[in-house]
């Protein structure tokens, strides 16, 4: 019996999973994870741990056992007895793997100890979502040093540094005059695009006033003669057919398990899996007039989506996402 791996499948969809007369594996809901000096993005994901205590058996592993090994509810039962004794006897010399899980062993005080791999999140509403980095925005460091005196230059220094607008003029390089030449003109045409659009709007403004004005004063001035109208016959004739309203079609999204040529297969596999504990259903036949049987069928996608994930990746089955309009 494969009791691993049916704890691996439920932990996708229920918070705990308890192993009688052994403990519980939970789930534990992680938010999104920065890292500021690395700038790491991790997005949420659900790990797991185990308690020993928790013990009492709440049916959930005894009824999913039940389902796949297509047992009875107390058959199952005695199953997972039999894998528990065998678990216990070799956590008393060597360490428990349990796969995609975590691993066991017993500490010095004779308890269990659980050690997670965190290989797999079993969050699937985050399914396709993975870590990403981006880059920290640096800044220059404040300058802290104090600033430094100022010496005050005697008069016979101050001639080394004084010049006449003339060598000042030539020793200034072309591209800048160039440089302002352009920021002038730039600005220039902003000011003059921002003043025109502004006396558009203006206008605007004004033609819509004006032909509100005249509409309302011709609206004021009409008179209207319709005459005297004449009565309505609403007479129904007994024999008329009434047509009733035909509401919207609605758009069913479908997980879809296989298509099949006869009527009798399609059956057979809608009979085991719904023996298996999905809500199977049929979907409308395929334009080659095969028959579609679906693990489920919901008007919600994102129930779809999740259910199809948890098919593909937990279940290890074939499964594929089809909408129907």
């Amino acid at each position: 019996m494969q009791l691993q791996q049916y704890i691996k499948e439920l932990l996708f969809q229920h918070e705990c999973v308890t192993v009688p007369n052994f403990g519980a594996f939970l789930t534990r809901t992680i938010n999104v994870l920065i890292q500021p000096d690395t700038g790491v993005f991790t997005p949420p994901r659900k790990d797991v741990s185990f308690n020993h205590l928790l013990k009492s058996n709440d049916g959930i592993l005894a009824q999913y056992v039940a389902k796949k090994e297509n047992v009875s509810y107390e058959q199952a039962l005695r199953k997972i007895e039999k894998e528990v004794i065998i678990w216990k006897q070799r956590l008393n010399t060597q360490h428990l793997t349990f796969a995609g899980i975590g691993e066991m062993r017993l500490n010095p005080q004779k308890k269990i100890s659980f050690s997670p791999f965190g290989a797999i999140n079993f969050d699937l509403s985050t399914f396709g979502l993975n870590s990403f980095t981006r880059k920290s925005i640096f800044t220059h460091p404040i300058n802290t040093e104090e600033p430094k005196p100022i010496t005050i230059m005697e008069n016979e220094n101050k001639d080394n540094l004084m010049f006449t607008p003339e060598e000042n003029e030539s020793k200034r390089s072309p591209i800048m005059r160039y440089a302002i030449i352009g920021l002038i003109g730039i600005s220039f045409i902003g000011v003059a695009y921002y003043f025109g659009n502004q006396y558009i709007a203006d206008e605007k403004a004004k033609a819509t006033e004006l032909a509100q004005k005249k509409i309302k004063n011709n609206v004021q001035k009409a008179t209207f003669d319709l005459g005297a109208l004449s009565k309505l016959d609403l007479t129904i004739d007994a024999n008329t057919e009434v047509i009733e309203d035909t509401p919207l079609a609605e758009t069913y999204y479908s997980v879809v398990a296989g298509s099949y040529r006869s009527i009798e297969n399609a059956e057979k596999k809608l009979a085991q899996l719904q023996a298996e504990g999905f809500d199977a259903s049929f979907t409308e036949v395929n334009p080659e007039g095969l028959h579609r049987v679906a693990f489920g069928r919901f008007v919600s996608k994102r129930k779809a989506l999740n259910l199809h994930n948890y098919i593909r990746y937990a279940l290890k089955e074939e499964a594929w996402y089809l909408e129907e309009n």
